[in-house]
């Protein structure tokens, strides 16, 4: 609305008046753009076209007769006693002492002559900020004994004008001073996680503008405005907080310029919304994109002098404003700038920050005001869950740090605290996991009461103090902060990996992954960021490849757990270069063809041919084995150049059934070898959660696997957990907390690890391969992720799990997601990302043109093949035509009160249908052989 605009010319405060008024303390930035369009529109961003177009030309006139007096103004204010040397009527108590016109004195502009009366009646302009003097001859460096004067002209005499606006403006001010410890603490666990995820950074700015918008939200009076209208005094009660951001910017001329551009409808944002929205008005404003709305309609304004150090601020309230809020600078309290950070830390002292509230004292009172500031001071406590709130928003996956008072201690009480430190460590190793950020499907902020701080008996305030560590941290690291303690700690169990390992009796094993995991975390080199970028590109190129040419066909898809493929890569990586003899590989038949494809090497054309259903019977398969139930040798290299023999062994349909079957496999090469103990020959088993945690075979092979004449040396256990058995929920799946709890049987450490943070994937993958190796033991990894699709791609999953399909299907891929981070972060640019992906897809693509091109094999490849020895049986199975129309029936014919679903009922009508006129598929085929078993009176059983 333009009547609350903050910064009207002196000629006019209306918009009919002044149509620069709606734009406030950024009307000047408009007379100057509107002057460079005049000379040359294509130095002005085109949002603004339309607007200085339209612009009303007996409004300009006016604007420059108010630009005119602001010079009249302004050159008859006489410095130091001196006046300017054009003939004017002083005022009685200005100096008389003339001042004859000098050659350098710079050129006024020319004015009407009738002027003379309104240059009489002008008052003498406020002061306006500095301006830089203009560069002067060579021949004028000599040092005058009489001061400068310069005409103020553009923006700086925009500023005089609204300045002297700011004056007819009734303000009060209202000071508070906030501790901030928690502000700082919280924001320093944001930008951790920022750090760690997409990247990106929030500023104490952003968290203290989205408090002030949180406390206007319940006092919408900080928000009315003034005006007169029609000569009477008006109440302006705006529809939305538009929250106005002064954002002081360097000139090309090294001059700096201020801007107020504002965010609008603040009040409707969470802070996600809101940091997105700050930082998009911020970068137009740096890169000179901001338009005409960009300025309209401010009804309150956050100033942060702060950042240069002011400590407190009283800045002008611009007309049709109600409040403009200051910031200071952040700073222990002055008697305590002196004392040493052990001082600080030991008697619980804050940094503090003053906070200004100055407003129309027309609208609002000094107890309102005094009351907003409180309340903006409880927020930045963490009152009405403020931090959880901007938490959530962001999917931090963990609570906010807490304002608590300190406690005071005793010498007794210290030993105790240092005790409760200890205790603390020992929480983390053993239930740290449960606090992991480890589902990338479904957000919830974690917590332990044993991994609560505030169980122990801490306080924030206890974060800078230093205690004794044990054997936690490494060498040179006996007293640590609480601050580090915790981060450390945090790092290594409750990010995107959580570790079970204190289960493990040997405290050797013990103590060989607490040295490798408690650790500062180390960024990955970027070559081994875009190996894992490639893999990615390769595992979901593939499987949109698939869907997009072969649509319907089975093919049990790694689509949302595609960090499988850089997984199993980084294991055989790691195994080339420790010279092992094989990786030999049994898994089920998710994900199967993609790793055949990228880790084994299994030729595209060929995957392709056995889609087109061109599978030569002379393989040991034959023509009867499906495609996601075949194997394949090949080589793989790693990224130094070494290379490792890669096989997958075959498997049927029946789950985990290849467990036993991989294990001996690998015995019988690694005695072929004869290496003794080294056991060359490294067994990789790939499980779904489903049936890992629920078929028999898993436990029976587990207990096996230290047994003398069974063992292998340690297999790497990999459970793709896509949170999902066929459509049963994990909750009706599993009395067990993880999938993997029947490894603990075994002592077999578990590692925990999200499937959307490729990088820690990595890391595990690295980890338990090393403790393989170290140990000759199993390890389980379990790599939560979800199945983008049913449980093959003919089944619709949103049957039976609605919700969590609703997730998904909003859900972008891991590559995004990783690619996203990467260029966020600055590791790599968005080019050389779409570059990766390119490449690979024109791949396939040459590939599958060659498949099509290629002639088809004989018709013969394709026939059931015969077994002669299956024949002979002649029992009879046929059932009655009465017996079949009965099973048909039932199909469309419901129970009274049993509800169809509207999706299910035209399979139904249809299977009836086929049942009575052809054609009979299997699925078909076994309702009619359980249908007629039960009419005849035998019970049924489906497990």
């Amino acid at each position: 609305m333009a009547e609350s605009s903050p910064a009207a010319s002196s000629t006019g405060t209306t918009p009919a008046e002044n149509p620069l008024a709606a734009f406030g303390d950024n009307e000047w930035l408009v007379e100057e753009m509107f002057e460079q369009y005049q000379n040359d529109p294509a130095s002005v961003d085109k949002a603004w076209w339309d607007y200085f177009e339209h612009r009303n030309p007996v409004a300009n006139v006016a604007e420059e007769t108010a630009q005119g007096k602001a010079e009249q103004r302004t050159e008859q204010h006489s410095v130091n006693g001196v006046r300017p040397s054009s003939p004017v009527t002083p005022k009685e108590t200005s100096p008389a002492t003339d001042v004859q016109p000098r050659p350098d004195e710079p050129e006024r502009r020319a004015e009407p002559a009738a002027s003379a009366a309104s240059q009489s009646a002008a008052r003498p302009a406020a002061p306006a900020a500095p301006v830089p003097k203009e560069p002067e001859p060579a021949e004028q460096s000599a040092a005058k004994d009489e001061p400068e004067l310069t005409t103020l002209r553009g923006a700086s005499a925009r500023t005089v004008q609204n300045m002297d606006v700011s004056l007819t403006v009734p303000t009060a001010t209202s000071v508070r001073s906030v501790p901030v410890k928690l502000l700082i603490d919280n924001r320093t666990v944001i930008n951790n996680h920022l750090a760690r995820a997409r990247g990106g950074k929030v500023s104490f700015t952003h968290l203290i503008g989205y408090a002030l918008v949180r406390a206007m939200n319940t006092m919408p009076e900080m928000n009315n405005g003034f005006d007169v209208v029609d000569g009477k005094p008006t109440l302006i009660t705006p529809a939305h907080i538009n929250l106005g951001l002064a954002i002081d910017l360097p000139k090309p001329d090294g001059t700096r310029q201020l801007l107020v551009p504002s965010i609008k409808a603040t009040e409707s944002m969470n802070f996600a919304g809101f940091w997105t929205a700050y930082e998009e008005i911020v970068r137009k404003a740096r890169s000179n994109k901001l338009a005409v709305t960009d300025f309209q309609d401010t009804t309150i304004t956050l100033t942060n002098p702060g950042t240069i150090g002011t400590n407190h601020s009283v800045p002008r309230l611009m007309k049709g404003q109600g409040a403009i809020i200051g910031v200071g600078s952040m700073d222990f309290p002055p008697e305590f700038q002196g004392a040493s950070e052990e001082t600080l830390t030991r008697n619980a002292v804050s940094k503090v920050m003053t906070l200004t509230s100055t407003y129309d004292h027309r609208v609002i009172q000094g107890a309102q005001s005094g009351e907003f500031l409180r309340r903006l001071h409880n927020l930045l406590l963490g009152e009405h869950d403020f931090y959880d709130e901007i938490f959530r928003s962001l999917r931090i996956p963990y609570e906010p740090i807490r304002w608590a008072s300190d406690i005071s201690a005793n010498h007794d009480d210290e030993i105790s605290k240092q005790a409760r430190i200890l205790e603390l460590i020992h929480a983390y190793r053993v239930r740290g996991h449960i606090m992991a950020d480890t589902d990338p499907l479904e957000y919830q902020q974690r917590s332990h009461p044993d991994l609560e701080v505030e169980t122990h008996g801490l306080t924030l305030w206890d974060l800078d103090r230093e205690f004794a560590t044990g054997s936690f941290g490494g060498e040179g690291r006996r007293f640590m902060k609480l601050r580090n303690i915790l981060g450390i700690l945090r790092d290594s169990y409750c990010r995107t990996v959580g570790i079970e390992y204190m289960h493990i009796q040997d405290p050797e094993q013990r103590r060989w992954i607490q040295q490798r995991v408690e650790q500062p975390h180390i960024k990955p080199p970027r070559e081994e960021q875009l190996r894992i970028l490639l893999k990615l590109n390769q595992a979901e190129a593939f499987e949109t490849f698939l869907q997009t040419k072969f649509v319907g066909q089975k093919r049990f898809s790694l689509e949302g757990g595609e960090t499988t493929v850089p997984l199993i890569d980084e294991i055989c990586e790691a195994a080339a270069e420790a010279d092992l003899d094989e990786v030999t590989i049994g898994m089920a038949h998710r994900g199967r063809l993609n790793v055949l494809a990228n880790i084994v090497g299994k030729s595209y054309s060929q995957i392709f041919r056995e889609f087109e259903g061109n599978i030569d019977p002379r393989t040991v398969q034959g023509s009867g084995d499906v495609k996601y139930h075949l194997g394949a040798e090949g080589d793989f290299t790693a990224g130094s150049g070494e290379t490792i023999k890669v096989s997958v062994a075959a498997n049927p349909s029946h789950l985990e059934a290849v467990d036993p079957v991989l294990e001996g496999i690998v015995r019988a090469k690694q005695d072929v070898l004869n290496r003794g103990a080294e056991f060359p020959v490294m067994p990789l088993l790939i499980h779904g959660d489903a049936a890992f945690a629920g078929q028999g075979v898993v436990a029976e092979t587990l207990n096996l696997s230290q047994l003398r004449g069974y063992r292998t040396g340690g297999t790497i256990h990999l459970v793709v957990n896509n949170q999902v058995g066929f459509t049963t929920s994990p909750a009706s799946l599993r009395s067990s907390l993880y999938c993997t709890d029947v490894a603990r049987m075994v002592q077999a450490p578990i590692f925990h690890v999200n499937g959307d943070d490729p990088e820690a994937c990595i890391r595990v993958a690295r980890l338990a391969f090393e403790y393989r190796q170290a140990f000759k033991k199993d390890v389980v990894i379990d790599l939560v992720c979800y199945r983008r699709r049913g449980h093959n791609e003919g089944d619709d999953p949103s049957y039976t799990q609605p919700l969590m399909y609703d997730l998904i299907e909003q859900k972008r891929s891991v590559r995004k997601l990783y690619t996203e981070s990467l260029i966020g972060r600055g590791d790599i640019t968005v080019e050389e990302a779409e570059q990766v992906l390119r490449d690979y897809q024109q791949q396939l693509e040459r590939v599958f043109t060659e498949v099509r091109e290629a002639s088809n094999a004989s018709q013969e490849w394709t026939t059931v093949p015969d077994y002669p020895e299956k024949s002979g049986t002649e029992t009879a199975t046929a059932v009655s035509r009465e017996t079949l129309k009965r099973i048909s029936d039932a199909h469309v014919n419901m129970p009274e009160g049993f509800t169809v679903h509207p999706k299910v009922l035209p399979q139904l009508q249809r299977r009836a249908a086929s049942i009575l006129e052809g054609p009979i598929d299997w699925g078909t085929g076994e309702i009619l052989a359980f249908g007629s078993l039960l009419m005849d009176g035998r019970p049924v059983r489906l497990a």
